[in-house]
């Protein structure tokens, strides 16, 4: 057990998917994985472990921001063994090409700053997602038919972005999109030797203004989610 993950260390699997709602976790535990149980509650931070074709994963949160996602993945890494982490979560298109519920596979995550800067200290480190799964993520979402983009996110600190000229330079340097987690999880798993990847569906659009109503963006995700638990196993 933890400070923030009352589990004991054998029920928590090696392969770790993260969204960053808890109760995203709670719905892709029980639609995804058989005989799912609950193994922590701690600050309502849900985390299930069950079985996906006979091979254990856990499904935990990992709240919204870089500090938040390293204090869980740190964890998850040095105290409980885990070996794979798969960030599922939304994102925010900023490039016309990219549609709505497409799914997006980043390569890379460029950052202003994550909570490793005060380890880098001088040093621009480059965090990217493992090739293994990269790969076999982007093999199942041609299975599946998906509308899948690989390349460069952009991680914010910030969600409520006052900085125009930020946006417009991402989107010219070709970033595909931006969310909140996925360069701190490169970050941590590069560090400890493990395996990362961000596996993210379109929820809102910067350049067209689109947005997904709350009740459709879950019934949207459930194809990241096989797609994470396919590039796991394969």
């Amino acid at each position: 057990m933890t400070a923030h993950i009352r589990a004991k260390k054998d029920q928590i699997a090696e392969t770790v998917l993260m969204p960053g709602d808890p109760l995203r976790a709670k719905w892709a535990a029980e639609t995804f994985l058989e005989d799912p149980k609950l193994v922590n509650d701690v600050r309502g931070m849900l985390g299930f472990t069950g079985t996906w074709r006979g091979n254990r994963v856990t499904i935990h949160g990992s709240g919204m921001g870089m500090p938040s996602l390293s204090i869980y993945a740190h964890e998850l890494i040095t105290q409980f063994g885990a070996k794979t982490l798969i960030r599922i979560g939304s994102t925010g298109a900023m490039q016309a090409h990219v549609k709505m519920r497409d799914v997006i596979l980043a390569q890379t995550a460029s950052s202003i700053s994550t909570p490793s800067a005060g380890i880098f200290r001088e040093v621009n480190f480059a965090p990217c997602a493992d090739f293994g799964l990269l790969r076999t993520a982007y093999d199942a979402a041609q299975s599946k038919g998906s509308d899948v983009h690989v390349g460069g996110i952009y991680s914010s600190d910030v969600f409520y972005d006052e900085r125009p000229d930020l946006t417009e330079m991402m989107t010219r340097h070709g970033i595909l999109a931006v969310e909140m987690e996925a360069a701190e999880l490169y970050n941590l798993a590069a560090r400890h030797g493990c395996r990362a990847l961000a596996v993210l569906t379109v929820s809102d659009h910067l350049v067209t203004g689109e947005q997904l109503p709350s009740a459709d963006r879950q019934s949207s995700f459930g194809d990241m989610v096989e797609i994470a638990l396919e590039a796991a196993f394969a």
